[in-house]
């Protein structure tokens, strides 16, 4: 398996590919300086060249963890070459081409996952069961959440802050909750009132609001922040009120609140429960930097090593209705125009390509 990008998430994933006792692994990336330091320290093969590492490496797999500009074009190289791809989040700037590759992968019986590392957090996943045995009653109101310390004053651009590199908040911090709102409730029918505002940065979003509507369902405002200094690292989080309680959930705990108990949830009684995520999670067999992460892609892994052709979670075709609910929430703040689906729109024009410059971090 290789791991392709060699930032701040590649080298996370290469960490733990590296050490899964069923892979042997390749890593490729465009910076020199990571693959000299690399090879001189590890017996891992180390490319510069995906090209030539896909010509070359009698491969299975790849991670990919490159700028999300460059997704689209490798996950469609590897996916073409008969290879399983696991693709760091967002799936692709252009919904699309997300559209596309996840027929493509389908067509072939590939294995393709996108990590979106949520809905592996124990907390996360009660809520959904609890959403699914209708703890809450009908749920009439939710807010979706994220800030964090990503630009915090004016700064030089990077792939990050530049919106047809990275896609900006909306992308990179936003992606996560409205996974999550789709895990848990599908596509939404309608985005109004979207504001994706400038905190610091000049070129891209560094906020973002929307309010988001279900047919036949509730409505959730999302709010979302990566210029808050507050927080020491990413905070996401999920509040629902229903005709029978309220629901909260974050990567620590999920909050029940219920006004009469229901059937099958015995363990829940009337008023406030509480379930911490060390409670919530299975132990896993294999674990390095997070269970999450450990879950994520030793699930991928298991699946290329068991010829399955899916995942069970975080596939292709749910990383592409996370990219259309992008595509609406930024019609609609263009526009000022309630969005009922996504227009076919073309992707923001990035610097002509000179090679890929294969870091995330």
């Amino acid at each position: 398996m290789a791991v392709v990008g060699l930032g701040k998430m590649g080298l996370s994933h290469f960490s733990m590919v590296n050490a899964h006792p069923d892979v042997d692994t390749v890593g490729c990336d465009g910076a020199g300086f990571m693959v000299d330091v690399l090879g001189k320290n590890i017996a891992t093969p180390m490319y510069r060249d995906f090209d030539e590492m896909l010509e070359k490496e009698p491969l299975d797999a790849v991670v990919i963890a490159t700028p999300s500009r460059f997704h689209a074009p490798m996950v469609e190289q590897a996916l073409n070459k008969g290879l399983h791809v696991f693709c760091e989040k967002p799936f692709c700037l252009d919904w699309q081409d997300s559209k596309r590759l996840t027929e493509l992968a389908a067509s072939k019986g590939l294995v393709a996952q996108v990590g979106y590392h949520y809905r592996y957090v124990g907390a996360f996943q009660e809520m959904k069961r609890l959403i699914d045995a209708g703890a809450i009653g009908k749920i009439t109101h939710i807010l979706a959440e994220a800030y964090g310390p990503v630009v915090l004053r004016p700064k030089r651009a990077t792939w990050r802050t530049q919106k047809a590199e990275g896609g900006g908040c909306l992308y990179d911090y936003a992606a996560h909750p409205l996974n999550l709102l789709n895990w848990y409730f599908g596509a939404p029918g309608q985005v109004t009132g979207s504001v994706l505002g400038q905190v610091f940065s000049e070129g891209t979003d560094d906020e973002v609001f929307s309010t988001l509507r279900w047919d036949e369902g509730p409505t959730a405002h999302l709010s979302v922040n990566w210029s808050d200094e507050s927080h020491r690292k990413m905070s996401t989080k999920i509040s629902l009120i229903g005709t029978n309680g309220r629901l909260y959930a974050d990567r620590q705990e999920c909050q029940a609140y219920l006004r009469k108990p229901v059937a099958g949830l015995d363990e829940y009684s009337e008023g406030w429960t509480v379930k911490y995520t060390t409670e919530l999670t299975e132990d896993r067999w294999f674990y390095l930097r997070g269970e999450e992460y450990s879950a994520q892609l030793d699930e991928f892994i298991c699946a290329v090593r068991d010829g399955k052709n899916t995942a069970s979670e975080n596939d292709f075709a749910s990383a592409t209705q996370t990219d259309q609910t992008m595509a609406m929430i930024i019609e609609n703040a263009e526009t000022g125009q309630a969005v009922g689906q996504a227009s076919a729109r073309p992707t923001p024009q990035a610097p002509a390509r000179r090679g890929w410059f294969g870091r995330k971090a």
